[in-house]
This record gives C-alpha cells, sequence and structure tokens, in this order.
C-alpha cells in the first residue's frame, strides 16, 4: 500500500486530497458536533460491514484519521484485500469524538468506492481463472478521485493499464484517423520518443482483422489492442499475431462473456466497468456506547 502511495505521489498529494475534501465538507465549522459533543470528550467507533464483498481503503482510512488527529486510535481486524462478510468489523477507532465525527463521511466515502471497485474486480478475475488474461482498468475514472480507484483496482486483484496519459504511448482510434493511417501513427510515435528521449511502450488498437495485419506487417510496438472483437476474431487475431507482440482485448467484455475472451489466449483483458460503472460496498461508521 505504501508503495503505491510512493509509486505516485510525484502527480497525487494524498495529504493535500484530504485536506480539501474535509475543508469542501467543514466549511466554517461542523456546527452540529460542536454544538453538542463536548470539546474534550472521547469516544469509539467501529467500522460495520453491511453487505459481502472485498474490503478496500483500510490503509487509507488510517493515513487520514492520523491527519485529521495523530491521536487517534486505530485497531484493524481486517486488512485490504480481504474477503468481508455482513456484520463483520473492519477496524475500531477511539479518539477526540468531535474528530472521530469530521472524519466520518469521507471515511466512508472513500472506503465505500473503493470496497465496490475492488468487489468487482476480484469477481472478474476470477472468471479468467484457467487462462493466462490478466485484468485490467482503463482511463474512465472520476476526476480527482483516479488515485483511490485505481488503488482499489490492485486491492481487488487486477492491474493498473496505465494511470494516466503520461505513462504509455497508447494509440487509439481517433490517433490512428488523424495521423492518417496506422503507418504513420505509430512511425511519428517512434519518432517522437526519440526525440524527446522517452521510453515508453507503444501500444496500438487494431479495429479489424485488416488493421491486425497491417500492425504485423509494420511492426513497432509492444501490445496490439483489439476493440471490439468478437470471441471468435478474437482466436483469429491471436493466431495470426503468434506471441510477437501482446495481446489485449478490450471494448464490449462483461461478466458474461469475459470467460470466452480470456479463453482465446489474450495476455490482457481491459475492462472500463471496473471503474466507470460500479455499485459501492456498503459500510457504516457506528458509536460504540
Amino acid at each position: 500500500m505504501i508503495d503505491f502511495i510512493k509509486q505516485y505521489q510525484s502527480i497525487f498529494n494524498f495529504n493535500y486530497f484530504v485536506l480539501e475534501a474535509l475543508k469542501e465538507d467543514i466549511g466554517d465549522g461542523d456546527h452540529t458536533s460542536l454544538s453538542i459533543i463536548p470539546k474534550t470528550k472521547k469516544g469509539t467507533m467501529q467500522l460495520l460491514v453491511k453487505e459481502n464483498g472485498i474490503i478496500a481503503g483500510v490503509f487509507a482510512a488510517q493515513k487520514i484519521f492520523k491527519l485529521i488527529d495523530k491521536k487517534i486510535k486505530v485497531s484493524i481486524f481486517i486488512h485490504d484485500g480481504e474477503k468481508v462478510r455482513k456484520g463483520d468489523i473492519v477496524f475500531i477507532v477511539e479518539g477526540n469524538i468531535q474528530k472521530l465525527l469530521t472524519a466520518e463521511r469521507l471515511i466512508l466515502n472513500i472506503m465505500q468506492r473503493m470496497s465496490g471497485i475492488a468487489t468487482k474486480t476480484f469477481f472478474l478475475k476470477n472468471l479468467c481463472k484457467g487462462s493466462k488474461a490478466l485484468l485490467l482498468d482503463t482511463r474512465k475514472t472520476t476526476p480527482g478521485f483516479r488515485f483511490f480507484e485505481k488503488w482499489a483496482v490492485i486491492i481487488g486483484g487486477g492491474i493498473n493499464h496505465r494511470f494516466g496519459l503520461f505513462d504509455k504511448i497508447l494509440i487509439k482510434d481517433n490517433h490512428i484517423d488523424f495521423a492518417g493511417g496506422i503507418n504513420q501513427a505509430i512511425d511519428n510515435a517512434k519518432k517522437y520518443l526519440k526525440e524527446n528521449k522517452k521510453k515508453l511502450d507503444i501500444e496500438i488498437e487494431a479495429r479489424t482483422i485488416d488493421d491486425v495485419k497491417k500492425i504485423l506487417t509494420h511492426g513497432g510496438v509492444q501490445r496490439i489492442m483489439l476493440d471490439n472483437f468478437s470471441p471468435k476474431q478474437t482466436k483469429r487475431a491471436v493466431k495470426l499475431i503468434n506471441s510477437l507482440y501482446e495481446v489485449e482485448s478490450s471494448g464490449g467484455i462483461s461478466e458474461k462473456n469475459i470467460n470466452l475472451y480470456a479463453r482465446c489466449g489474450v495476455d490482457f483483458i481491459s475492462v472500463g466497468c471496473l471503474t466507470h460503472h460500479i455499485k459501492s460496498l456498503d459500510l457504516s461508521l457506528k458509536a460504540i456506547k
């Protein structure tokens, strides 16, 4: 978990995000808690699981509590990536009640969405069992919240396709059309990397079997993405590529057909719904009387 934070700390400031999120929520004060709870009163709360799934965001919650008040004590019973069932207690937190209530909604918003993503990722990954296909996410994320969504995919057992536009060359249909064709797009990308002394993998999208043949003839890439291919077309493409390049399936893939694609021999399957079309896992942070 620490490694994930360190990997992207140059583009995502965890502490800044938390402080801005709290500022958005608190404004000039949590007047409900300030008016009802004595300033120095301490208490205990527990994170309760209300439906089965995979828990995610425990480490993030611990960091957030410590940012709000270093004196808050967090006792963790279930860690990120572990299965949870309705009624499980993930952690107990003790400290100043006003501070705990300040953290409550931010912790739940992050953990519920992260856990929903991790649960979906774990489920789809298991549908690929028996194949070599690895499950990838996409850039179809919530603006400003990508860090947590990508993190949740990792916790659920998936892989980040790329974090953003900066860490890979991914030549898609619009790039190909604007560049004037597959060959021109690949050549332009390679020229750019050379001139700018950058070492990035090049992946290119194929929309048809003819596109696959053109890419194979031209070369110069590390991975071919088969976009909206049927399983039958995918098998044919995999046979043509013959392990010369990595192969990724993308587009129109759901829990109903993902196993069919996995069994076609592809190396990767990217699924946008991991982050853009998920149901949050129901959790609650309740006072222990």
